[in-house]
């Protein structure tokens, strides 16, 4: 009987530390979020990750790819802030007029709608308002003057002057 070849512990250890550095293309529940740079087994990488374009290998074009990327995303994320932030300023001067049949002691028949909000915005100051983004705690039921929130971006709050008249 031949000697059987046992390995030798340096050479176990090698096979064991074979990782590979890989920039997750999207979100992977059990890796990353997209853009992180994540360290997996050189089999899990070779077999899974790259053939479904999960990620791609962090060399070093891939590196500076992802970081132009980020810069890049800063840049138009800081425009969009600052962009609300003008449209903020402009909705504080702007004040939209509704008209609503109404009853004894200036009750309203039925409420102003988000949507009834931003369809006068867009025909009275020529603004385009998402419906989604008008933030009513209550329906308007009743005639007069109310301050209406317009979320325009996560960190930007603007306000709209409503005023509801009789028709």
């Amino acid at each position: 009987m031949g000697k059987r070849y046992v390995p030798h512990v340096r050479e176990i250890q090698e096979r064991k530390r074979k990782i590979m550095q890989i920039i997750l293309l999207e979100d992977v529940k059990t890796l990353g979020k997209k853009g992180d740079i994540v360290e997996v087994s050189d089999g899990y990488a070779r077999n899974f990750v790259l053939p479904k374009k999960i990620g791609v290998e962090a060399n070093a074009k891939n590196k500076n790819d992802l970081k132009l990327q980020k810069a890049n995303a800063d840049k138009v994320a800081k425009e969009q802030l600052e962009a609300a932030k003008e449209l903020a300023g402009v909705l504080e001067t702007k004040e939209v007029t509704l008209k609503m049949k109404s009853g004894e002691g200036g009750k309203a028949f039925g409420s102003v709608s988000s949507k009834e909000i931003a369809q006068a915005a867009k025909e009275q100051c020529g603004l385009e308002l998402d419906k989604k983004k008008i933030q009513l705690s209550d329906p308007i039921k009743a005639l007069g003057v109310y301050e209406v929130g317009v979320k325009l971006h996560p960190k930007v709050t603007g306000s709209l002057k409503v005023k509801v008249v009789e028709a």
